[in-house]
């Protein structure tokens, strides 16, 4: 893992070599170990290297390949680089080093493009290819690994952080559409927007291919989920068989690594599965435990400590907890918002950026975590309409009483869920009246089409999915796993975000992943052996919960006075607003874009 950089001179110039020094270096975290550049005629890329395989300097980049024709500058770790290494030795392809960089040049040269569908893992990279004269990039599958570009004074420039791109803005617009959406419906990363104007990312699942001849570029998308329909064929046990073999196969591919590797533990099913698959797997050439870390939050209601210490001594783990006081946070708000780049969901990030801080002071440079289970296996609560309306009118009722019973929902929360989540007049209705401090022509812009898709995906198990996989809940968890671990000089690994296991999980029968109301059954199943009985049939989920109400209590008057001296927000609201009338959510939102439009200097337009 890694961090990239690339100017294209549009004015077939070459490019300035401070100017992709200075823009390098802003991600030195990410690479701490080594830096690296590359020159060619009116292209310049640098490199930022966080040592996980083949140590050495063989894995040295920017790397070019027979005699020169192709250059890579990469983020990421392909896992079943073996295996195409194997492949392509076989063609006759011979590799000077151990990196998966080298087999994804090597693949290029065999495949072309096609060559990121033979990829299992995540990356993000831009490959420069002197015979064709054009610069091939790529985003993995689900977008694990960030890819930003913008095009300003006649330069195309590409980072894997946004302010690298800042660095050529003398001023820093926020685009209003992103950052209305995100305060009045909850989406942040639904689009291939940035909350920065003229700041883009390439989307998950494309490439994008800028062609130096004319300076003209394009994104194509490379692939999209299939369902198998040999898997929708499984019964019960079949399915929970498949899904946990599937799962261990991809926790053993993430234990490939040269450096020493931990996991995430919050003490929820996801989590607590990887650990149990990836302890019993493990081996670190010494006696050493596995080592797990959790962080437990100061109030009672959100602490799950508890339940990672009972995984940890079940599974033979050390554990290692961290609990952020209300000064860690006030000491890291500004850190925190600077690392993320744009506003994010509420104060549990911070937990994660906790998290992430302990496992760099444990060496841990690898670490497994736990994301993408819910919206793989249907686990947050609001999927349950969506269930229950697959179940037709006759297995609705029975359902409606199974889902009260096996979670912490209540019988008219249950009913409010259907109500709000597949009616998008009642849910814009609501989301407007929440919104009434905001002018309402501001409002009234947001797209209410989004919200009615969103609404109609409910009545559809996969295109529910699919939708919270790619747009309205998955990306934004990625964001803040990259930018908290990377922030750390740390990699996360994320075994159910394999493509392999994702296909598998969606493909399962539905009535598998929630089974007389049990969310994500499969797994549960799946785990049942090898994890304690009371965390398997856990009704409650939290996941690094922030005692947000102590946090944002203790800085209140901070919060109101930020949040009145922001331009932004005084464009945006109707008036100067009292957060004491205001509930936790929408406090962190209208504080946390005070904190952003000061860290980054942002104006409005």
């Amino acid at each position: 893992m890694c961090g990239i950089s690339g100017i294209i001179n549009k004015t077939f110039e070459e490019v300035n070599r401070s100017d992709i020094k200075t823009i390098n270096d802003l991600v030195s975290h990410r690479g701490p170990d080594d830096e690296g550049f590359y020159f060619g005629k009116n292209i310049a890329f640098g490199h930022r290297r966080l040592s996980i395989l083949d140590l050495s300097q063989e894995g040295h980049q920017p790397m070019t390949y027979l005699s020169g024709r192709y250059t890579i500058t990469y983020n990421g770790e392909i896992y079943n680089y073996l295996e195409i290494r194997e492949m392509l030795a076989k063609e006759g392809y011979l590799f000077h080093s151990g990196t998966d960089t080298e087999v994804i040049l090597a693949s290029y040269d065999k495949w072309g493009k096609e060559c990121v569908k033979m990829f299992n893992g995540m990356w993000a990279f831009a490959l420069y290819d002197k015979e064709k004269n054009i610069v091939f990039c790529s985003r993995d599958r689900f977008g694990i690994k960030p890819f930003y570009y913008t095009e300003v004074d006649n330069k195309f420039i590409f980072g894997s952080e946004i302010k690298q791109l800042l660095e050529f803005y003398t001023d820093r617009y926020v685009n209003k559409k992103i950052l209305l959406d995100y305060l009045v419906i909850g989406f942040e990363d639904h689009t291939n927007e940035t909350f920065f104007e003229n700041i883009f990312k390439l989307e998950q699942a494309h490439n994008l291919i800028f062609r130096l001849d004319d300076n003209s570029f394009a994104t194509e998308r490379y692939y999209d989920i299939g369902l198998d329909e040999n898997i929708i064929k499984l019964d019960q046990k079949e399915s929970t068989e498949a899904y946990g073999k599937s799962l261990e196969n991809s926790v053993k591919l993430r234990l490939r690594s040269d450096v020493k590797v931990g996991t995430c533990l919050s003490g929820g099913l996801d989590s607590s599965s990887i650990a149990a698959v990836a302890s019993a797997l493990y081996s670190s050439g010494s006696d050493e435990k596995f080592t797990a870390i959790h962080a437990k939050s100061t109030q009672a209601a959100g602490d799950e400590s508890i339940f990672a210490k009972e995984v940890s001594e079940h599974c033979g783990l050390s554990l290692k907890i961290v609990e952020p006081s209300n000064d860690d946070f006030t000491e890291h708000i500004d850190e925190v918002v600077y690392a993320q780049e744009e506003p994010f969901g509420g104060p549990s990030v911070f937990m994660q950026y906790f998290v992430m801080k302990k496992a760099k002071e444990e060496n841990c440079k690898v670490m497994l975590d736990g994301q993408g289970g819910d919206e793989t296996l249907l686990g947050y609560e609001r999927y349950y309409p969506a269930h229950l309306i697959s179940l037709g009118y006759t297995g609705m009722i029975k359902g409606f009483f199974n889902a009260v019973k096996n979670s912490k929902l209540t019988l008219r929360q249950l009913v409010g869920y259907i109500v709000y989540f597949t009616n998008s007049k009642v849910r814009l209705n609501r989301l407007k009246k929440r919104s009434r401090f905001i002018k309402k022509e501001y409002v009234d812009s947001i797209d209410s089409k989004r919200v009615e898709q969103n609404s109609k995906n409910y009545l559809n198990i996969f295109n529910l999915q699919h939708d919270e996989i790619f747009k309205t809940q998955m990306p934004h968890l990625l964001r803040y796993e990259d930018k908290n671990s990377m922030r750390n000089s740390v990699e996360t690994r994320l075994p159910f975000i394999d493509y392999k296991v994702l296909e598998t999980a969606v493909s399962l029968n539905g009535h598998y992943k929630i089974h007389n109301g049990w969310t994500k059954y499969v797994l549960r199943r799946a785990v049942d052996t090898i994890l304690p009985k009371s965390i398997v049939w856990r009704k409650n989920k939290f996941g690094f919960e922030a005692p947000t109400g102590s946090w944002l209590g203790r800085i209140e008057n901070e919060m109101q006075e930020s949040i009145n001296s922001s331009a932004v927000l005084q464009e945006l609201l109707n008036q100067e607003i009292d957060i004491t009338v205001l509930d936790d959510v929408q406090k962190w939102k209208l504080f946390n874009i005070a904190k952003w439009e000061h860290v980054y200097n942002v104006k409005i337009n």
